[in-house]
């Protein structure tokens, strides 16, 4: 029943080897459900487009254990075949643990797992790591064989082989050293899959390379896909929102950002959304796009704004709309880099700094990482939380909020959260109030359904948006500029 693909580190060629499946996979007309472990948002999206599937992040931390088991049976039985892409190391979790690991969702889900293995500068030592992996715990792992990556010729490949042969441990192939598999990365890590105009044509280069290069006779029966009788396997959304709402006459309209600078969302929040009744419709800041008409609320994702900060300071009607949209009273949800954009200011990659919609008392620039996994309390009653309320997040991000108090800004207060996680002390995070819910935090709705409900519920309450006051004035003529923007999904 499928295979977990990990690795002793981030960067050994986990998303290379699950991309060579999936190309292979397409090539032969099978249909495959992608997965991925923790809260990655960039290699889903290049296994998504690969597969031609949303593939569907598995996180204990965030979702929680029943949550993941049911996604994985239900998604993964509806194809041919089906794959799962580890997280960093594959006993890396929460801090030094092996909570929601690669090893903690393979022994949830018993998947045994192939280890992909960074070889360039090894021969018998390759032995030593790979039964390190193979035989540390808990929890335990069944390793189907190994992968390896950057061998350098075919002596150094009969070397590597001998060694596992010692140890008892199948070589299941090797990923070459090719232009094609070279992948481009940046500060959050690889390039989004958009940033990728070639990506189509590596696609039969992919799969010429898997099935010249890995050992399929063994590789390939560990992709069959989970069995459609599992009694798990029920569609995880109905699932979790339990009986279906009333049907509402119209469906609301809700703007979920949506372009190359705010791209980092869980397929799973659009579809809570509109299996709650609303119709959450695509919008491009970076199109100088207005809100969409009757919007009767707004969703700022995280994404890459500080790439685009120039360009999203230009987009005078956009930042106009989101404006009157706080004027109006919409329900406002912003997280991690959505937050950037309702702030005063925000500092580019270069230092240069940008006017954004200044609803919020700060200012953003680069600063130290802030990564990991975080316990967060609710401080106050708001928009999407209820004081007390507990949830697990997670944070990413290398921009820093400078805060101040000058100037009118949106009625809302600083406190959102009380958060804390390893390695990072109790402190308040996000600001808060009747209509605003601005955080650094991650979520991840299917671990906080309550989140996605009180949502469509304040925008079921909510006036809807009115077009000619918001975006027909002296200074916001006419309709947005045409600029393709990503802005669809």
């Amino acid at each position: 029943m499928s295979c977990l693909i990990a690795a002793p580190t981030s960067g050994s060629g986990k998303t290379l080897l699950s991309l060579l499946l999936a190309a292979l996979a397409r090539q032969r007309g099978l249909s495959l459900q992608p997965f991925k472990v923790g809260p990655d948002y960039l290699d889903p999206q290049l296994l998504s487009r690969v597969a031609g599937r949303p593939c569907r992040n598995l996180d204990p931390l965030l979702c929680g254990p029943a949550w993941v088991q049911r996604c994985f049976a239900w998604h993964g039985s509806r194809c041919d075949l089906a794959l799962v892409e580890g997280v960093m190391g594959l006993f890396d979790g929460r801090g030094p643990s092996s909570e929601g690991s690669s090893a903690a969702v393979a022994a949830l889900l018993d998947l045994p797992v192939v280890l992909v293995v960074e070889a360039s500068r090894q021969a018998g030592s390759l032995a030593a790591l790979v039964r390190g992996f193979r035989d540390h715990g808990p929890p335990a792992v069944r390793l189907a064989g190994v992968v390896l990556n950057k061998v350098s010729s075919p002596r150094h490949r009969a070397l590597l082989a001998e060694a596992l042969e010692a140890i008892g441990v199948p070589l299941l192939g090797v990923l070459p050293a090719a232009e094609v598999l070279d992948l481009p990365s940046r500060h959050l890590g690889l390039v989004s899959a958009a940033e990728l105009p070639d990506l189509d044509e590596r696609l039969p280069h992919w799969a010429a390379l898997a099935a010249e290069h890995l050992d399929l006779t063994q590789l390939w029966p560990l992709l069959a896909a989970p069995p459609r009788h599992d009694p798990l396997a029920v569609d995880p959304i109905a699932w979790l929102l339990g009986p279906a709402p009333a049907p509402r006459p119209e469906p609301l309209p809700l703007a979920i950002a949506s372009d190359a600078a705010f791209q980092f969302r869980y397929p799973e929040a659009l579809e809570l959304l509109r299996a709650l009744g609303a119709d959450p419709q695509p919008w491009s800041p970076l199109a100088d796009q207005p809100l969409p008409k009757s919007c009767r609320a707004v969703v700022l994702p995280g994404g890459y704004p500080e790439l685009w900060a120039a360009e999203l300071a230009g987009a005078s009607r956009a930042l106009a709309s989101l404006r009157q949209a706080a004027a109006h009273g919409l329900p406002l949800v912003a997280e991690c880099g959505g937050l950037l954009v309702l702030g005063r200011q925000l500092a580019d990659a270069q230092g240069h700094w940008h006017a954004m919609a200044g609803l919020l008392p700060f200012s953003a620039e680069r600063g130290a990482l802030s990564l990991g996994y975080r316990d967060a309390i609710a401080a106050a009653d708001g928009l999407l939380t209820r004081a007390g309320e507990r949830c697990c997040g997670h944070e990413f991000h290398r921009w820093q909020l400078q805060r101040d108090v000058a100037g009118p800004v949106v009625a809302s207060r600083f406190g959102l959260w009380q958060l804390e996680g390893w390695g990072c002390s109790l402190h308040e995070e996000g600001w808060t109030a009747p209509n605003v819910h601005a955080s650094w935090l991650h979520l991840h709705w299917a671990g906080c359904p309550e989140i996605p409900r009180r949502l469509v519920a304040a925008a079921a309450t909510a006036a809807p948006l009115p077009w000619a006051d918001a975006f027909c004035s002296p200074a916001n003529p006419g309709p947005s500029r045409s600029v393709s923007a990503g802005g669809s999904w």
